[in-house]
Formats: C-alpha cells, structure tokens, sequence
C-alpha cells in the first residue's frame, strides 16, 4: 500500500504474467483435455466387454454408469477445484490437475478390473472440472476488451481437440482398447512438464481469497433455480435439450457397434465426422441463421433439425446414410448460443453472472441424469431379454426429448425489457 500522494510501487517486469505464454499454454490444456476426452471414446465399448466378459449390451449398461460417474463428480467437485484456484492461485490448481489426468488415463490404461476402470472415471471427473480455472486465468491477463477473443480462441481449440481426438482414438484402438488411454496419459503428462516451464502465476497473492464453505457447495447454483422467474421456462427447455444431446457422446460407440458392427477405427472417424460438421455450423452458419431468422425461430430451427436426426438414428440401419447425417449435425449447432442470447435478454445486466451459474447445474444435471436415460434403453433393447431388437433405443428416447424442447420454446412468450 502506499501512502497519499505517493507515487505507485513499480513492479518489476520479471514479476507480472507474460499473457502470451500463459495464453498459449491455457489454449494447449484446453485442446488437449478435449484430446483426452475423445481420444477414449471409440475404444470404450471393447476395453468394458473385455474387463467385464460380458456383451455389448452389458457393457452399454456399464458405460452409462460410468458416464454417470463421471459427471457426478464434475458437478461435485466444479466449485471446489474454482475455490482452491482463488485460494493458491491458478498455477498449481492447474498443473495438479493435469498430472492427474495423467495418472488417471494410465490407471485406466492398466486396468485389470472393472472396479480400476470406475475408479479412472471418479479421478477423471474430479481432475476434469479444471475447466473454470483454466478459464479464470484467462480472466486474469486478459482485459474485458480481448477477453471474448480470447474465450473465442479457447472455444476453438475445444473443438479441434474433440475432431482430432475421436480420430486418434479410433486408429489406435486398432492396436488394442488400451492404446488410446496410454496416448492420453502421454499427452497429459507432456503438457504438465510444458506447463511446469512456461505457465506463470495469473492471480497475484493480494487477489486471492480464503476458502468459503458456502461457495463450495456444489448445490449453491441449484438453490438459486427457484429465483429464476421469467427464465425458467428457458432453463427448462435447456435441459431437455442437454438430455437429449447427451446422446451422442454417451451411447454413440455403442450405438455404432449395435447397429452397423463398426470397429473402433470406423467409431472414430465417424465423431471425427460430427466435430467437424458442429465446427463448420459454428463457424459459418450460426450468425447467418440467427441474423436471418431471429433467436427464438433460430432455436426452433435447429430443435427441429436436431430431433429429425434423432429420429432418422432410430430407424436407419444404412452405415452410409448414417455417415451422411451426421454432416448434418451442423444445423444444431445454432441452437445453444441462440437459447444463451435468449435467457440473457431476460433478466438484468447484475443477474448475468447468475445466470451462467443456472446454465451450469441445469447442464450437470442433465449429464448425471442422462446416461441413465439413454444408455439403459440401448441395453435393455440390445439385450437377451428384449421383446425385440431395438438399437436406435436412445435415439428414440432423445427424439422424445427434442419434442418436448420444441413445445416449451413454442409456448415461452417474448421477453420483457431488462435493466442493463
């Protein structure tokens, strides 16, 4: 502190963050997170079969467990891993969650049990929810004219981990189930020691605070849903239409194999496929339909697209039809920053930060929720006991769901005005 009339303390260069390095290396957890997040996915379906000893459709049945798992704990521990990172700063945070991540993907890796491979997704859920201090440190070194470019590069380089990964995942697993798990253990582990050499402190000691229980309380955002007013209507939408996109990242490897008898290999390539048509919806038609069409019949048009592929996954049995549609998944990628413009529109320029907290346990509770929606439906219906053989089980399921969304955005009357 100095005294009136003093001048400023300068402090020394060697002491403030270098934005560009700190950047960098945030942008490299990001993308590899989404590496290691899709990497697995193809192969997830043939390590459960072969730990268990059982069929596809006991091992959807596990799977859903373990997305379950998996999500539970990102919800749990999310506020947690935020307050430790605002009471001993970004870096270690950080740099302890990606180590580990290593050692987590190797556990899986070397899994001889079923029980070793619960025990991954649990790590996995609690080292993942690194998510918002890799952002808050964004935060930190960036100023609030840069910062959506910033985010916007994050955004970016989430999304070409996740084309990439399912790819790479896929052409490993010709080696084996486990070879993808040691790649992501290998890629987390390098970038710990890249982090190690270039990742400066973000938040600086007068900045930080103590650890408040309250805020730790992962059901803290969910008490806040009853103030929700003339967004819940929205919220609510939301969540069914988080459920019904669940889909794909929980059942898709099992769905592939059920239904066409694709290998890891053909599993891979086809998210690959659906990263990149969510990629180019982002990219070239999100701001082209919503300028055209406005942002409730934006959503409204990419709901209906959405729940039309749900449908088409239900029914086809086509491998080449089912590669096409998903270029089509680019048409569902307006609906999630339409339906974010429209809740922001409905409440105050003071209410925006709470608002995100509701967007995030709404979205975690449907992750929790929706495994068990939609992968016990393929199990059930992929199994020994099914009246008949019903592979597009969770589609159907999903495709309930985007009806639903539809009927709520279509019955949800235009915002008021708000304060800014």
């Amino acid at each position: 502190m100095t005294r009136p009339g003093e001048p400023p303390i300068a402090i020394p260069a060697t002491a403030r963050p270098d934005p560009a390095r700190a950047a960098r290396f945030v942008a490299a957890t990001i993308f590899i997170d989404a590496i290691g997040f899709g990497i697995v996915l193809p192969v997830m379906p043939a390590l459960v079969m072969k730990l268990d000893h059982g069929t596809l459709s006991d091992a959807t049945r596990i799977g859903g467990w373990l997305w379950q798992v998996y999500a539970a704990m990102q919800f749990l521990c999310g506020p947690l891993v935020g307050g430790l990172g605002d009471r001993f700063g970004r870096r270690p945070v950080l740099l302890g969650a990606l180590g580990g991540l290593a050692i987590d993907y190797a556990i899986v890796g070397f899994s001889p049990t079923i029980g070793w491979l619960f025990l991954g997704r649990f790590l996995a859920g609690i080292f993942g929810a690194s998510y918002g201090p890799a952002m808050a440190a964004l935060a930190d070194i960036s100023g609030e004219e840069d910062r959506a470019k910033v985010f916007g590069w994050i955004g970016a380089a989430f999304g070409i981990g996740f084309v990439v990964g399912p790819a790479i995942g896929g052409l490993l697993g010709a080696l084996g189930p486990r070879a993808p798990f040691y790649a992501a253990a290998a890629l987390a582990a390098c970038n710990f020691v890249y982090g190690l050499t270039v990742f400066p402190e973000t938040l600086s000691p007068d900045q930080r605070r103590s650890l408040d229980i309250g805020r730790l309380n992962p059901l803290g955002a969910l008490r806040a849903l009853g103030r929700a007013g003339a967004v819940l209507p929205l919220l609510v939408a939301y969540f069914f239409w988080q459920l019904a996109g669940m889909v794909y990242p929980v059942t898709w490897s099992y769905y592939a194999i059920a239904s066409f008898g694709w290998s890891s290999t053909l599993v891979g390539v086809s998210l690959a496929i659906a990263g990149i048509g969510m990629a180019m919806g982002q990219l070239l038609l999100v701001g082209r339909i919503v300028k055209r069409l406005g942002e409730r019949r934006a959503v409204m048009f990419g709901v209906t697209c959405a729940t039309l592929l749900f449908a088409g996954y239900a029914v086809i049995r086509n491998e080449w039809v089912a590669f096409c549609l998903l270029l089509c998944t680019a048409l569902q990628s307006v609906v999630q920053p339409s339906l974010m413009a429209m809740m922001s529109k409905r409440v105050a320029g003071n209410q925006q930060g709470e608002l995100q907290g509701m967007n995030a346990s709404v979205a975690a509770m449907a992750a929790i929720l929706g495994p068990f929606l939609l992968a016990q439906p393929l199990a059930y219906f992929t199994g020994p006991h099914t009246p008949f053989y019903f592979p597009g089980a969770a589609f159907a399921v999903s495709t309930v769901m985007g009806f639903v969304t539809m009927a709520i955005i279509a019955m949800t009357p235009k915002a008021e005005p708000q304060p800014a």
